[in-house]
């Protein structure tokens, strides 16, 4: 039996590119780290890429693939991460998996994934076709994940609707890239358009960071080494949310100004 405690989270966006996965990776990390069994599904047979941004392409032997045709147990497939060892990928299988699976079989997979850990991460594949149907039939609520830009959010408003017409919830948002200067300037929408838009709460906001490409490239998610970069302190946070805390939400506008006071300071002049 599945213990009912488990969670299933779906993490989706509309459109590709706006940090889905590398979401996923940080937040299992980091709930992980909070003593929390976490374990993260690669939904996406097409494109995956999970394995990349934990730093555990090396080590897979079997995926979803086998788990389900029975050539090898739940166990054989899971690949437990060295230094969380509260974390394990459940790798996506051939892409030819597509031509074939099921919705039945996500549930399938999830459901053994149940017996065994606390949360159930599932990196769904971007947009609104098969792929995403079949990874959303195994959650119960989902993260939705787009950048403050009119294609983003338009897109992510269909993947809304798909989730909202299943009984998925609840649906919670985060709002990735966020620029403050150029809301400040109106030249990206501001976090209470899109919110408006979308009509979802906000789970968290993840300043733009070029930290997340560097860690993206040596496949070390910004949450394993308690890094302080601000898209780290932003991962760990909806982490935190998940879990109950109360964690207050970064204020995009404070963000740019104390960024200009320290700059200020650094130069030790007085900006206005």
């Amino acid at each position: 039996m599945t213990a009912p405690s488990t969670r299933y989270i779906l993490i989706c966006s509309g459109k590709g590119g706006v940090g889905k996965t590398t979401l996923t990776a940080n937040l299992g990390i980091a709930l992980a780290k909070q003593g929390v069994r976490t374990a993260v599904l690669d939904a996406d047979f097409g494109l995956r890429n999970l394995d990349l941004l934990l730093g555990l392409e090396n080590r897979i032997i079997y995926t979803a693939q086998e788990v389900l045709s029975e050539s090898c147990r739940l166990e054989q497939a899971l690949v437990k991460h060295k230094q969380e060892p509260n974390l394990a990928l459940l790798p996506a299988g051939n892409p030819r998996m597509l031509e074939w699976l099921q919705p039945e079989d996500m549930k399938k997979i999830a459901a053994l994934l149940g017996d065994q850990f606390d949360f159930v991460l599932i990196d769904a594949p971007a947009g609104v076709e098969g792929g995403f149907k079949n990874a959303m039939a195994a959650a119960r609520e989902a993260i939705v994940v787009t950048t403050p830009e009119v294609s983003a959010v338009r897109d992510a408003d269909r993947v809304i609707g798909l989730l909202n017409s299943e009984g998925v919830k609840p649906i919670q948002l985060v709002l990735n890239r966020v620029r403050p200067k150029m809301m400040a300037n109106q030249e990206m929408l501001a976090v209470s358009d899109v919110t408006d838009i979308l009509a979802l709460p906000l789970l968290g906001l993840v300043l733009e960071d070029e930290q997340v490409i560097v860690s993206t490239n040596r496949g070390e998610p910004l949450t394993l080494n308690g890094n302080g970069s601000p898209a780290a302190r932003a991962y760990s946070n909806v982490a935190r949310r998940l879990l109950g805390e109360n964690v207050p939400l970064i204020d995009p506008s404070k963000e740019r100004q104390g960024f200009r006071a320290t700059i200020g300071r650094l130069m030790q002049t007085k900006i206005f």
